[in-house]
């Protein structure tokens, strides 16, 4: 049987938000935005790359969750995070494009739309993280367009 050792809980589950017993996915996005909300987090330079690390360490250690937890456990929450990153990639860092996009980007992570919900059925980690990273892409093109359209608020 695998074990999680102290790093896989901590990043797997989204700094300990996968352990929340209600709305796990939620409390990980969350932590992802006190992460973003660090001064120059949303440098390219910088959430590109732990976007990239986060995504590829989300589907070894989602491995790992499936094989503990079950199919696509509410306790891995990495998925969230990175999903949430991709979310706010090259938006104006302003109070209303965050809130916007966080809802927005709860709905589409729990509606799932196509081919998000398709993806979900990939074995182990792949499948946890790769709904996230589609939602979060969906997610960051509705906000482009707002931005473009309605500006910064």
């Amino acid at each position: 049987m695998a074990k999680l050792n102290f790093i896989e809980k901590l990043l797997g589950s989204g700094f300990y938000t996968g352990y929340v017993p209600i709305a796990s996915g939620t409390f990980g996005t969350l932590a992802a935005l006190i992460i973003y909300l660090i001064p120059g987090f949303e440098n390219p330079y910088v959430i590109i790359p732990a976007i990239i690390v986060f995504y590829i360490y989300g589907v070894y250690v989602g491995n790992k969750f499936e094989i503990v937890y079950g199919k696509d456990p509410s306790e891995c929450t990495i998925d969230e995070v990175v999903g949430t990153w991709i979310s706010y990639l090259l938006l104006p860092k302003t109070v209303g494009i965050i809130i916007i996009t966080f809802f927005l980007w709860r709905a589409l992570d729990i509606f799932k739309p196509y081919p998000a919900r398709k993806l979900e059925n990939l074995n182990g980690g792949l499948g946890i993280m790769t709904d996230d990273v589609v939602s979060g892409f969906y997610t960051l093109f509705i906000m482009h367009l707002v931005v473009y359209f309605f500006g910064k608020f």
